[in-house]
């Protein structure tokens, strides 16, 4: 299936989950908010939450700092 992963195209498995997504882009462990189709996913519903085809999916990553 064909997604937008911050603005680019890519294609995964059909099944594909947010923490499938986020260990296949080497961020399963780190601390990032995840929007797809303009909506906030909890950490929570990442491993259950299924991609489908044409979804726009973001993927910010949390920066500290002072």
């Amino acid at each position: 299936m064909d997604i937008q992963l911050n603005g680019e195209a890519r294609d995964l498995p059909a099944g594909t989950t947010v923490s499938m997504l986020l260990a296949s882009e080497g961020l399963a462990e780190r601390r990032v908010a995840v929007e797809v189709n303009g909506e906030i996913v909890p950490r929570g519903r990442h491993a259950g939450h299924p991609l489908a085809e044409g979804d726009r999916v973001e993927i910010v990553h949390a920066l500290g700092g002072g």
